[in-house]
């Protein structure tokens, strides 16, 4: 299937590469502090997945409650505010987008801690969606035109994987913070290193569109399409859609477990777990935090690597066949993951969840890649945007929600229990992980014929 192109866009797919603007060692260090403030936006995200038990005995929460809080609350904006401001990163600096919002979700994170009732925390996450919605499209578009097209699916691989050391870190940090000083502590000591990061971003990351060769500066110069025209440009593509739904459910999923897995543990394993915490010198919350969260980072930053180098080795050969990984990964996470929330063993369940981590995060490379590829250079910070515009709502806003919410009616409405309402639910998302399988496999033969720059 061929797709018109509008009638702004300046080059044919046959055209030649846009210079790299940057030497190699300037790039590395871009990609390095990129992946760094990813680490920092998924740490202050995900941090409050591990504080969920506390919160709700704190706070006096229900799962629903604590779904709205960690999901919806966050993606209303995040989402809906991900679309202007990257269309504002299509003609402005961003560098000073991604700086500026580093600073903004990282106050709010702080914020948190500060929180009295469950509507404080709630407007204080809106607040970390906000700042947080400025953050990966700009990313997005910054580094396609950084590296060449060959390496593309790697280098966004690099830098998705801040979503499991991110994610790492806020456990980890999260479980032992609030072990010592409490929850509120905890989202303070979280938010404050983001201002670190901004002030970085500030003051030596680089707009690429400033160095490009005079040529193709004038050329993007004069490429310019409306949001409307880049929306009638990717819904036109069959890939977009498969990736994008893929990606939607895969977010569904991982958003939807993230808030309930310690809880999970503490509620089903309870002795289990509070003994190996007690072996360790420490609290249950703390324990599960720290080997949930390495088991996770080292995981699912393994899983993403590997995901975006073989995309790139196997796309020399058909561009299609950069999504295989993603979905043999997103097919068997599902029987891994059942598995770990059966198992009879804490220790087995928790060492079964890295397996899951490091095949389910295999997508990112090759999904964020093949989006960049589908559209030209000036149509990419938009596209990335809507592509994670339908992620987050349909992942981040539903996903925590759905889950909390069946985790209560099993729990009240067939009276199930706390702890295995917890377990059924968290079982029943991951069965949607067959649909991203299937979405992915057929994205391997429309890929090649939307592929344009």
């Amino acid at each position: 299937m061929t797709t018109a192109i509008p009638a702004a866009e300046p080059a044919a797919p046959s055209a030649a590469a846009p210079p790299i603007p940057f030497s190699r060692g300037y790039t590395r260090y871009a990609m390095w502090l990129l992946l760094g403030i990813y680490i920092i936006n998924f740490l202050d995200r995900q941090v409050i997945n591990i504080l969920a038990e506390p919160i709700k005995n704190d706070l006096g929460l229900s799962d629903t409650q604590l779904g709205l809080m960690s999901g919806l609350a966050f993606a209303i904006f995040y989402t809906v505010l991900g679309i202007p401001l990257a269309r504002l990163a299509e003609r402005k600096n961003r560098a000073y987008i991604i700086g500026t919002s580093v600073a903004v979700w990282s106050g709010f994170t702080a914020l948190c801690g500060q929180a009295q009732n469950f509507v404080q925390l709630a407007l204080c996450r809106i607040g970390v969606g906000v700042g947080e919605a400025g953050c990966t499209p700009p990313a997005h578009s910054l580094i396609a035109d950084m590296v060449p097209k060959e390496k593309r699916s790697s280098a966004l691989a690099f830098y998705s994987m801040g979503t499991p050391l991110g994610s790492l870190l806020g456990l980890v940090l999260g479980g032992l913070v609030a072990d010592a000083y409490g929850w509120r502590t905890a989202f303070l000591v979280a938010g404050l290193p983001g201002l670190v990061f901004a002030a970085l971003v500030f003051t030596t990351l680089k707009e690429p569109r400033r160095f490009m060769a005079q040529q193709a500066t004038k050329t993007a110069a004069a490429a310019q399409a409306s949001f409307g025209q880049t929306l009638a440009y990717v819904t036109k593509k069959p890939t977009f859609w498969y990736i994008s739904m893929g990606a939607s459910l895969k977010a569904f999923i991982g958003y939807g477990h993230a808030p309930f897995t310690a809880s999970f543990f503490l509620r089903n394993h309870t002795e289990e777990v509070a003994g190996l915490a007690a072996s360790m010198g420490l609290k249950s919350v703390g324990f599960l935090g720290l080997t949930i969260g390495l088991l996770a980072g080292t995981a699912g930053a393994l899983g993403a690597f590997i995901g975006g180098w073989v995309a790139d080795k196997t796309a020399k050969h058909n561009v299609g066949h950069q999504m295989i990984t993603p979905a043999v990964g997103a097919l068997l996470s599902v029987p891994v993951y059942t598995a770990a929330i059966l198992v009879d063993s804490a220790v087995l369940g928790i060492c079964l969840l890295g397996l899951n981590y490091l095949l389910a995060s295999t997508w990112y490379g090759p999904v964020y890649g093949s989006a960049q590829s589908i559209v030209p250079t000036h149509m990419r910070a938009t596209t990335a945007a809507i592509l994670l515009f339908l992620a987050n709502l349909i992942g981040l806003g539903m996903g925590p929600v759905a889950v909390g919410a069946l985790s209560d009616w099993l729990n009240t409405g067939l009276g199930l229990g706390s702890a295995e309402g917890v377990r059924w639910a968290l079982i029943l998302a991951t069965l949607f992980g067959v649909i991203p399988a299937v979405l992915f496999w057929l994205a391997r033969k429309s890929l090649p014929r939307d592929t344009v720059s």
